[in-house]
């Protein structure tokens, strides 16, 4: 299993190693959001912390408890179900409940992402900050993830929508941004505007989505000890920790984020977009399989007979982006550019494949499938999956 780590010496033999290593691991991801450097890192130990005496007081044994500043990453994770449990931002709670997750707290304050302007600036809508340049955080944050959505859900892009885009790791750096003009609207929370507004700070909301649920726990379906369990160790163990008290949080709340996960495109022209069913008819007609994910989703599961050729992916999720900015090895694609192809990564919210067809369609390959279900589809149709050690 790699992520239990068993240091064998000497004075070890190899059976006591062989018996270290086949234990059952309970494995934990948390991702505190956007917190900044030295917080983050605090607020991780606090939630480490709770997490861990609760799962001991629940006897659940062989608990391993990740870091993450990656949400774009921990999306794809749950997805695959690669953890147990995951203590995140709500676009990835909400994500793994629709890949075979439950809800068991929410552990933090709702979020609200906010566009936000100077007091002075003509701009008062999201339509008249048309063509102005944007400062965000991150493109894998809870605040960038909600905005991409809504401008998604007008039938534009960020790229399209603003005249410039500024990214930046933490919310709080955005204020400059807007003080020395070199934004004219920028994306926080609503807790960091309303600290703004409390700092006398002249600035005023354009644009406001929806409420959703702060950091999150979600519990892998079928994981003991059980969601409800879970919740009731957590409330004792997250206070005795100085973390805030958890509260019920139920798959409605995360209606919203997880509805705004989808978008990928639902065309893309020149490819054939088939659901899982007429994918099991391409490969049985000699098509090929080509699975975007990383190597520890591959292994984990996939179609028998799929290839492994990942799509590295560093540019902008939406249709504008960058592909130079990506890494993908068209020569392990078949030579004969009229070999059917099926592309496929981790479902709708997933460009990985998206981006790879695209690539394929300009690198003249003429039969080209775009599974936009991904395996998730494949795998909720009760199709064969393949697993890897």
């Amino acid at each position: 299993m790699t992520l239990v780590r068993i240091a064998c010496t000497a004075a070890l033999t190899l059976a006591v190693c062989l018996s270290v290593g086949a234990q059952p691991t309970f494995k934990v991801l948390i991702n505190p959001g956007d917190q900044g450097e030295q917080s983050r890192f605090v607020v991780y130990s606090q939630y480490k912390q709770a997490v861990e005496q609760a799962l001991t007081k629940l006897k659940v044994s062989g608990v391993v408890v990740g870091l993450s500043t990656d949400a774009t990453a921990d999306l794809a994770a749950s997805r695959a179900r690669l953890h147990d449990l995951y203590l995140a931002p709500a676009h990835v709670a909400g994500t793994a409940l629709r890949f075979g997750y439950s809800p068991v707290a929410g552990i933090d304050k709702p979020v609200q992402a906010v566009l936000v302007a100077l007091s002075s600036n003509p701009v008062s809508s999201l339509a008249q900050s048309a063509g102005k340049p944007v400062g965000l955080p991150s493109q894998d944050s809870v605040v960038t993830y909600l905005l991409r959505g809504e401008l998604n859900a007008a039938n534009t892009t960020l790229k399209r929508h603003f005249g410039s885009v500024y990214q930046t790791r933490y919310q709080d750096a955005l204020l400059p941004c807007l003080q020395i003009k070199r934004c004219e609207v920028v994306a926080v929370e609503r807790m960091v505007f309303d600290r703004w507004v409390a700092a006398g700070e002249p600035v005023k909301v354009v644009m406001q989505t929806r409420v959703v649920p702060g950091l999150s726990v979600a519990l892998r379906d079928g994981a003991k000890p059980g969601a409800e369990l879970l919740a009731a160790a957590l409330a004792e163990s997250l206070p005795a920790a100085g973390s805030p008290k958890p509260t019920h949080l139920a798959v409605a709340d995360f209606d919203y984020v997880a509805t705004l996960g989808y978008f990928t495109p639902r065309t893309l022209p020149g490819a054939q977009v088939p659901d899982a069913a007429a994918v099991v008819r391409l490969l049985q007609a000699g098509a090929v399989y080509v699975d975007t994910r990383t190597e520890a989703e591959f292994k984990a599961g996939r179609p028998a007979g799929a290839v492994w050729v990942p799509y590295v992916e560093k540019s902008a999720k939406d249709a504008d982006f960058k592909a130079s900015d990506d890494q993908f090895n068209l020569a392990q694609l078949p030579a004969n550019k009229q070999t059917p192809l099926v592309f496929a990564c981790n479902g709708a919210e997933c460009w990985k494949s998206y981006k790879a067809s695209l690539a394929a369609l300009k690198a003249g390959y003429t039969q080209v499938n775009w599974f936009r279900g991904g395996f998730p589809e494949w795998r909720a149709a009760g199709l064969q999956v393949a697993t890897s050690n």
